[in-house]
């Protein structure tokens, strides 16, 4: 009978980290798991993975810790920056549990997949034996905060209101956790988020996010991963409608420049949605690097045990992809074209194929600050996933470009790329893009994946080629489908709506934005569909 117990590790600087811990029945000895978070030990992450107890039931000494000012924990919160050092020695004192058999594993997504990779340990023994980091990254402006020049604004937001609100439980203040819940519960945290953090958590580790400009690397974190860890047996945890995608992407590339051998897993999968989850996929790998006597502690897998495992967003298939390195996909690409009516008429602009003659054209586009397009599902949604937006490309402010029928299925792997001429009127403007799949009537828009970019001052005005990232996806579009590519100046609440002075954006429409006209210029312009990973 699977039994726990809260147990205590004592730092050298005299902060108690407090740790809850699941003992399988019997005397042991067992490989240890270890995850650190900042939520509440009870809760363990089970709104993606299996409780605990499960893994215990399997034969595992299971630890979930409270990090450094959370929870039971003392000390003083601070975010990422104080996991390194509490990483390294909670790894060595799991090492030492009564039971334990002195392997250790590590495993959880978001911010407790992050704390599996900042480790300041120079040694094996402070190292994990084997890890399993889900939906993170090391670059805190590209894979926590912001993509092509623009903050996660809800998204954002929202996380960094629930540790707000965390400290303020922490801190008996009932008033202002209440405070924060109703913004968040009734959707007026986007407009009024920054104030709350100022008042109840203005030194966190959000709030100093949303006020840097993340059109520029300088002043933000990119955390490292000593390669000795990068090269530990490593299993990558990604969702194809997750905002940290390309993190674990870059993971993988760093584990792979470092000499190691990563599996890699991505399901069609947003960051609280998993489908029935990996716990089996999991205990299969910790059993092989933890359970197996025949494995050297913290040995490198081979390549055999590193398949990448991928997801058909539309089937919900599962693939071993080929060396990612190979093009999939990468001769696949569009030119955009339109006798100027893409955005008054969602139907009269087309995406040619390469082949076929070049794009042209000018199409302008108004934004008005009054009524922003709106942004829905995708990677950056609070309702994230495949959304249907027939109503949102019938608006004025939406330019669209269509394909022909397919005459085919169409197996897309990859992140599509859009290259666009475009200029403006005021200083700075958004551009923000939608990839669709359409019915053989027309009816039905059932969006697949999106991607934004910001252009600040001294970028509007010339009519210069612009370069915009959707996110990866993996899906299979089924003959007399069309494609569609949606382009427009907002995507409020995913992204800020942009005020046009070349001010950074804070929130939604005020006084004073700006009406910005668009002029996308499609000579030359390419829709094009690059392979998901680049090995170097």
């Amino acid at each position: 009978m699977v039994r726990s117990r809260d147990s205590t590790l004592l730092l050298a600087d005299g902060a108690r980290l407090v740790s809850r811990v699941w003992h399988p029945d019997g005397d042991g000895p067992w490989p240890v798991l270890v995850m650190r978070q900042p939520y509440g030990r009870a809760i363990a992450s089970t709104v993606t993975y299996a409780h605990p107890s499960w893994y215990a039931g399997h034969g595992f000494l299971v630890v979930v810790q409270d990090v450094r000012g959370r929870g039971a924990s003392d000390g003083c919160f601070a975010g990422f920056a104080q996991e390194a050092a509490d990483g390294a020695a909670t790894v060595r004192w799991a090492r030492t549990l009564a039971g334990s058999n002195g392997r250790v594993g590590s495993y959880g997504f978001s911010y407790q997949g992050l704390t599996q990779l900042l480790n300041s340990g120079d040694d094996d023994a402070a190292l994990p034996d084997c890890l399993s980091p889900a939906m993170c990254g090391l670059d805190e402006r590209l894979h926590w905060a912001s993509e092509g020049g623009a903050h996660w604004w809800a998204l954002g937001l929202g996380w960094a209101l629930q540790l707000a609100a965390e400290g303020c439980r922490r801190r008996g203040d009932g008033a202002g956790w209440g405070e924060i819940r109703r913004s968040l519960q009734q959707g007026q945290f986007c407009d009024e988020g920054l104030a709350l953090l100022e008042r109840h958590d203005p030194a966190g580790m959000g709030l100093r996010w949303l006020k840097q400009d993340p059109s520029i690397p300088k002043g933000w974190t990119v955390h490292t991963a000593a390669p000795a860890l990068l090269r530990r047996p490593m299993l990558l945890i990604g969702g194809w409608h997750d905002p940290h995608l390309t993190g674990v992407l870059d993971l993988w590339i760093r584990a792979r420049a470092a000499g190691g051998s990563p599996g890699l897993v991505v399901g069609a999968w947003n960051h609280l949605d998993w489908n029935g989850g990996l716990d089996s996929t999991l205990l299969a790998f910790f059993r092989r690097h933890l359970q197996d006597p025949l494995t050297p502690p913290g040995a490198p897998q081979a390549e055999t045990e590193a398949p990448i495992r991928l997801q058909c967003c539309a089937t919900g298939t599962w693939h071993n992809a080929g060396e990612p390195s190979e093009p999939q996909g990468a001769a696949i690409g569009w030119s955009l074209h339109s006798e100027g009516l893409a955005a008054i008429r969602c139907d009269e602009g087309e995406l040619r194929p390469a082949a076929a003659p070049a794009g042209g054209g000018l199409v302008v586009l108004v934004h008005d600050p009054w009524r922003p397009a709106p942004g829905r599902g995708g990677h950056l949604g609070p309702a994230p996933g495949p959304v249907e937006r027939a109503d949102l490309d019938r608006r004025s402010d939406v330019a669209c470009f269509s394909t022909a029928p397919l005459a085919h299925d169409l197996w897309l792997l990859g992140t599509f790329h859009l290259q666009l001429r475009v200029s403006a009127d005021q200083s700075s403007f958004d551009l923000c893009a939608a990839l669709s799949e359409v019915s053989p009537d027309g009816r039905s828009v059932r969006q697949l994946t999106t991607g934004v970019a910001r252009f600040g001052p001294g970028e509007a005005a010339a009519t210069a080629g612009r370069s915009l990232a959707l996110q990866p996806l993996a899906t299979l579009v089924a003959a007399g489908q069309r494609l569609r590519l949606s382009v427009a100046a907002a995507a409020w609440p995913l992204i800020a709506v942009n005020p046009g002075d070349g001010s950074l954006p804070a929130g939604g429409s005020g006084p004073g934005h700006r009406v910005i006209s668009l002029t996308l210029d499609l000579a030359d312009s390419r829709l094009g569909l690059e392979p998901l990973i680049r090995a170097n």
